[in-house]
């Protein structure tokens, strides 16, 4: 995955020292939060088998977690809850996640990547990357501990709101979710506004 360190190379042969990825996960579900991460790897550093947390297996995702955490030079996390979602959609959600992610690091980056083609407003020079989970060490990076931090909070859900399936779909709108809302209705962290067609618990 040597590519996956190409990029971010070449902007600090540019002179962009700190380079901070960010990307999201839960943008889709149709209950609990949306996550988004930052992450500061430092320069030099490769991190084995390190790709988009999607295309990585749970038990992968959960390794890269511990030696992203332990060898970042700084990372943070921030959520934003369903009934916030709700309330102000959930693509400003998303973006305050990112926002959020940001001031959360207790440093300035040289230059934040963002996954996608959408500048979340983070009042730092920002460039965006399409696919950059795919192509670019910091975001791959990013993409894991915003997976990896919402699908653990989905588990304890799980125990929460039993009935759903939270721990084995995450929230997203598997057949078998669909089938427990019409089950049991909506629970407590479900996004009213993606369930607009499902009566209320």
């Amino acid at each position: 995955m040597t590519d996956l360190y190409h990029y971010e190379a070449e902007l600090r042969r540019e002179g962009f020292a700190v380079l901070c990825g960010i990307d999201e996960a839960g943008r889709g579900p149709l209950a609990g939060p949306v996550c988004a991460a930052a992450c500061v790897l430092p320069a030099g550093l490769v991190i084995d088998g390190l790709n988009d947390s999607k295309k990585l297996s749970e038990k992968r995702r959960e390794a890269l977690y511990d030696v992203i955490a332990a060898e970042a030079f700084a990372w943070a996390v921030c959520l934003v809850d369903e009934k916030t979602i709700d309330e102000i959609n959930i693509l400003q959600a998303t973006y305050r996640t990112m926002r959020g992610a940001v001031e959360q690091l207790g440093l300035r980056p040289d230059l934040c990547l963002v996954d996608g083609n959408r500048d979340p407003g983070l009042g730092l020079p920002t460039r965006t990357v399409v696919k950059g989970d795919a192509s670019c060490a910091s975001v791959a990076a990013a993409s894991v501990l915003a997976k990896v931090t919402r699908d653990r909070l989905m588990i304890q859900y799980d125990d929460l709101y039993p009935g759903y399936g939270f721990a084995i779909h995450k929230g997203y709108g598997t057949k078998a979710h669909y089938a427990a809302i019409d089950r049991l209705g909506l629970c407590p962290i479900h996004r009213r506004t993606f369930l607009k067609n499902h009566g209320s618990a």
